[in-house]
C-alpha cells in the first residue's frame, strides 16, 4: 500500500510518499525518489503520534 501526502501538488511531484514494505515502513520525498528511509512499524507509529500531538514542534 502506498499513500501520498494530502498536501501534495496536483502534479504529484512534490510530496512525501509512505509505503509498507517487507522491511517495515518506507518513506521518501518524490523529488528525490532514490533516497528512501525505512523504519519499523512501532517507530513509525510513534513518529506519527508525536506529529499529531504537536510534541515535536513546528521545526521553525
Amino acid at each position: 500500500m502506498r499513500r501520498k501526502s494530502s498536501h501534495s501538488e496536483a502534479s504529484g511531484n512534490a510530496c512525501v510518499e509512505v509505503a509498507t514494505s517487507r522491511n517495515g515502513i518506507a518513506v521518501r520525498d518524490s523529488k528525490r525518489p532514490a533516497n528512501v528511509f525505512v523504519t519499523g512499524r512501532a517507530s513509525f507509529d510513534a513518529l506519527i503520534e508525536s506529529l499529531r500531538s504537536g510534541s515535536l514542534g513546528t521545526g521553525r
